[in-house]
């Protein structure tokens, strides 16, 4: 018996999300169809100049914002935004420097040491636990 290899297909929001990209500021025939894992591929190795473009300048989705920004997805809902930035938005309130993303960026940087100081921890127990000295 054969079996018959289908194509694994997605949905344009989840394509859009692996992309980096807002799904709204997308061509409306991605917005409308189905995306393969070879589309994705073939996009993600040879973008098209609308998927550049919108790489470049945006609107961004919260995860990008963030990311940009430095702060976290919640970081980003305190301070207010709640909506898709462009680059020249995000890259103005990098100079104007609210109170709000000052605050958010120091949260963001407690928890990285944080996460550091765990996984610098767990790594000594490993290595102790594996120790034939015990």
């Amino acid at each position: 018996m054969k079996s018959h290899q289908t194509a694994q297909t997605m949905k344009p929001a989840t394509a859009a999300k692996k992309l980096g990209v807002y799904l709204p500021a997308t061509p409306a025939e991605f917005q409308e169809g189905v995306v393969s894992r070879a589309e994705l591929d073939a996009l993600q190795a040879d973008p098209p100049e609308w998927l550049r473009e919108l790489r470049r300048e945006g609107p961004h989705p919260r995860p990008v914002v963030a990311a940009k920004l430095g702060v976290s997805i919640a970081g980003l809902a305190r301070g207010g935004v709640t909506e898709p930035l462009t680059t020249e938005q995000i890259e103005a309130l990098k100079q104007d420097r609210p109170e709000w993303l000052e605050k958010e960026r120091a949260t963001q940087a407690e928890v990285r040491k944080e996460a550091a100081r765990l996984k610098q921890r767990d790594a000594e127990r490993a290595a102790r636990d594996d120790d034939p000295r015990r």
